[in-house]
């Protein structure tokens, strides 16, 4: 450890500041440590002081619901939540006042990505995924069926390329109609007198909106490119007859390049391990390499070794001969840990450890500056913003403290103020009861509220741990908690102006391999008024782009700002069963629960993968990360503890969907099984501690015991090797 201004900073993190990070930021070492320690001894007995706040709450709360039956009390149960602080009084309207936003937040409603940035390669790719191929998304995927000849394989099958090939003309007749016929019917595309002319054999057409053509590559006479426009996102139509696809097209269309996702969050929590030091460089040299453009990644594909890196931007010519330029990559956002946990990274003067999210605050924001001054190849933010997303906050007061802690970050690093911009997730109770005051505190530098269905789940079934044993998982998605949880939250960011200014966001759609189910249902997140909402792939987020197209979210969002209404007592409609359920019917709900939740934490504990499609106990990849891990927890403890199931019950079903997990892994030449000794397992025990200590766990939440246990084995390969 090095000691220095009081702190004590391991030797990983310091010689990164100092080789890597800040060179080229305009910050001295001097001014940079001296301004952290100082922010360190005023930011976290704050920090410790609010969670403390957080676990009294709990504690009032356990004892009013062992006292009270909260069915037959609800409007007593409402009183007592104002009484005790956990409702705020709500002030004067308000809108927000967020300046200096980039459009693909701002204005333009699209796909979002989440991905863990200590993987460059993934990172990388979402990066990338601004614009994404529909043909690949359609041919590799079920939105396409497989049947009568259309089956995959392992070459190219032309009926189903002809299939992949009808799908986008279609697509092309609703986004941009022909006066005359379909795109089908196309055999050329050129310019003329300023406009775009489809040859359709001897005749010709021209759009039906001719304002939707807005540049092409190429001669006028034969482009390799058409650009059109539509709902503000792009489709780019290229040409190329001596390709495969484009020899057999009638107009030589090899493929659509679809715009689609626009911004993309780069993570340092959820999906993300990172226990120590060493972890952590790792997170913040990507997020590094990002902000300066030169992040790489080399990896074998097959035979051959690809080095992946950020893409270009995009050069178009528009009919009146000028350049036209669109960015080549997402807008990126960085989101850093919650409040809770603290980080051996640095000690401070108390020898105690300091809160990891004030780190990543400091640490996240540094990294951008070398954005924010120009320094690199590329540019992430062209109005001078950095995009810092806030999870797991627990009421306005939380919001208020990163707010400060932002105001903080600025002075040291020099940075005007609300250059930090910020995101709120509303996936806390208390968050959600008092979303307005919450966006109140931020009101200045706010970009970004959204529901995160799973986090939220798993704080409504521990702050409510007492009061009876909740509903099956599956009936979570359908009841009256949720479906107000997910209005209000659009309603109140309507309410305070955030349209034009910043991102209403949907939660993840959390099955990869069924997109053809995404392509029927996620359009409701458009129809509920969010202006993004989560894909978990590129692929994913070039098909849900098509939403986009199909839908004005901005004329939904004006309809909806009609309707808005308060929807806190639906909201604190408890999800607590009544129903006698059959044996069967309990344990088929334990095996559900341990099997995801086994097959997720042997991949973070073992293994350091924080985020990962993990098959479920009928073999379907699901998404998955800590925000899942807790609703599995925390459920399981919720019925032991209410007597639906027993201790001995839910240890026989770990052991048993123990084996189950080892024989979905088998595969792997890396995998541990964890059923050949259980003792010492240390992803089993992990698994174990997380329900027998779930009721415990400060707000539910699995990440003490996640890192606990992963630290403990990187300590047993340490002490092999």
């Amino acid at each position: 450890m090095i000691e220095l201004n009081g702190l004590k900073i391991a030797n990983d993190l310091y010689q990164f500041v100092e080789d890597e990070a800040l060179p080229g930021s305009d910050v001295s070492s001097e001014d940079f440590w001296k301004g952290f320690s100082q922010l360190i001894s005023v930011m976290v007995p704050k920090n410790r002081d609010l969670l403390s706040r957080r676990n009294q709450l709990q504690e009032i709360i356990d004892q009013w619901h062992e006292q009270n039956n909260w069915s037959e009390n609800r409007v007593k149960y409402e009183t007592f939540l104002k009484d005790i602080g956990y409702r705020e009084p709500t002030a004067e309207p308000f809108s927000i006042t967020t300046s200096n936003v980039d459009d693909e937040v701002a204005i333009q409603p699209g796909p979002q990505l989440v991905v863990p940035v200590n993987n460059a390669r993934y990172a990388i790719n979402a990066a990338n995924a601004r614009w994404g191929s529909l043909y690949d998304a359609l041919y590799g995927t079920d939105v396409i069926e497989e049947h009568h000849g259309t089956e995959r394989g392992t070459t190219y099958n032309p009926q189903r390329g002809n299939k992949v090939v009808e799908y986008a003309r279609n697509f092309l007749d609703q986004i941009a109609p022909l006066e005359l016929g379909s795109h089908a019917l196309a055999t050329a595309y050129r310019i003329e007198q300023n406009q775009l002319i489809i040859v359709q054999g001897s005749n010709q057409t021209v759009l039906r909106e001719p304002s939707k053509f807005i540049g092409f590559i190429g001669d006028h006479s034969s482009p390799t490119a058409i650009l059109l426009q539509n709902n503000g996102l792009h489709v780019e139509i290229q040409f190329d007859r001596t390709h495969p696809i484009g020899m057999t097209d009638l107009a030589g269309i090899k493929d659509l390049l679809v715009e689609s996702a626009l911004s993309t969050i780069m993570d340092c929590e959820d999906s993300v391990t990172a226990v120590d030091a060493e972890d952590k460089v790792v997170v913040y040299r990507n997020w590094l390499g990002l902000m300066k453009g030169t992040l790489k990644a080399t990896f074998k594909k097959g035979q051959h070794e690809v080095v992946r890196t950020l893409n270009r931007d995009r050069k178009y010519q528009t009919v009146r001969g000028e350049e036209l330029t669109l960015r080549g990559r997402s807008l990126l956002l960085v989101r850093n840990v919650g409040h809770l946990m603290t980080s051996n990274m640095i000690i401070d003067q108390y020898n105690q450890e300091v809160p990891e999210g004030i780190i990543d605050t400091v640490m996240t924001s540094l990294l951008a500056k070398h954005d924010l001054l120009g320094k690199g190849n590329i540019r992430n933010s062209e109005k001078g913003s950095v995009y810092i997303v806030k999870p797991k906050m627990h009421g306005s007061v939380e919001v208020a403290f990163a707010n400060e802690l932002f105001n903080r970050v600025e002075d040291i690093l020099g940075l005007e103020r609300y250059t930090l911009k910020i995101g709120v997730m509303d996936e806390e109770r208390r968050t959600s009861l008092n979303l307005e005051n919450c966006i109140r505190e931020v009101k200045d530098r706010i970009v970004f509220i959204n529901t995160g269905f799973l986090d939220r789940t798993g704080d409504e079934i521990h702050t409510s741990m007492l009061a009876g044993p909740v509903i099956r998982k599956n009936e979570m998605k359908h009841s009256n908690w949720l479906q107000a949880y997910e209005k209000s939250n659009v309603d109140t960011g309507l309410i305070c102006g955030l349209p034009g200014l910043a991102q209403i966001g949907k939660g993840m759609w959390a099955m990869p391999d069924r997109m053809k189910d995404m392509m029927e249902q996620k359009i409701g997140h458009l129809k509920a008024g969010g202006n993004t909402a989560w894909v978990p792939s590129p692929t994913a987020a070039t098909l849900h782009a098509l939403h986009y197209h199909q839908l004005s979210v901005l004329k939904v969002q004006e309809i909806l700002k009609q309707e808005t209404r308060d929807r806190s007592t639906e909201i604190l409609t408890l999800p607590i069963s009544t129903e006698k359920w059959s044996t069967s019917d309990i344990q088929q709900e334990l095996d559900n629960n341990a099997q995801g939740l086994l097959g997720y934490v042997v991949r973070w504990v073992e293994h350091g993968i924080g985020c990962s499609k993990v098959p479920d106990i009928h073999n379907v990849g699901l998404m998955e990360d800590r925000a899942t891990l807790r609703i599995s927890s925390q459920h399981m403890t919720n019925w032991l503890h209410h007597g639906i199931c027993t201790e001995n019950q839910l240890l026989e079903t770990l052991k048993r969907m123990a084996k189950v997990v080892d024989e979905q892994n088998s595969e792997d030449p890396a995998y541990h099984p964890m059923s050949s000794d259980f003792e010492r397992s240390i992803a089993f025990q992990a698994a174990c501690e997380l329900i027998f200590q779930g009721k415990n766990q400060p707000s539910g939440y699995t990440e003490p015991i996640l890192h606990r246990r992963r630290q403990e084995y990187k300590n047993r390969l340490y002490a092999k090797n």
